[in-house]
């Protein structure tokens, strides 16, 4: 399954960079996401939950991030073990560009999956693949732009908070 997209961000190509670098906001970002720990240079260890139709799993796997070129793009590649679901494994090579006052992020996921989860068959995987980018890519959105709706000041407050802890700025 390959997929490919392109979203405006209104944040830094460096405040996306160093989002894709910080584990908690890869925690948040990633979908059933019960624990995210490392370091971009040693790479990080995952737990994610995750049900796929009628397949519910517990993933442990290993993401690691290569061909980084801060503030400019990387590659994030993982690859966890359900046990008898199976396993999953993916990349996505980002882009950052500064674009209209913020970023425009683009991405190109390929991803594949063996065990009970190759038996659903490529419509549900394929849907399910795309769902999981989106989500990612969205949560990472709302992380560095905050919440959509306008008046809700607690989560920009979070993210200036989040944005000093990563860059110092804020």
């Amino acid at each position: 399954m390959q997929m490919s997209d392109t979203r405006q961000i209104a944040a830094t190509p460096e405040e996306v960079y160093a989002a894709l670098l910080s584990p908690e906001v890869l925690k948040a970002c990633v979908p059933g996401a019960q624990e995210v720990t490392g370091s971009p240079e040693e790479g990080f260890e995952a737990v994610v939950v995750q049900k796929v139709g009628p397949v519910k799993a517990t993933f442990k796997g290993a993401v690691t991030l290569s061909d980084m070129v801060p503030g400019r793009s990387l590659t994030i590649s993982g690859e966890g073990k359900g046990g008898a679901a199976g396993f999953a494994k993916g990349g996505a090579d980002v882009r950052m560009e500064a674009a209209g006052g913020g970023t425009a992020l683009s991405y190109d996921v390929e991803a594949k999956v063996g065990g009970k989860l190759a038996q659903l068959g490529s419509r549900i995987i394929d849907g399910f693949a795309k769902k999981m980018a989106d989500q990612f890519f969205t949560t990472l959105q709302e992380t560095l732009e905050g919440p959509a709706e306008p008046g809700d000041e607690e989560p920009e407050a979070e993210k200036k908070s989040w944005l000093k802890r990563v860059t110092g700025k804020g």
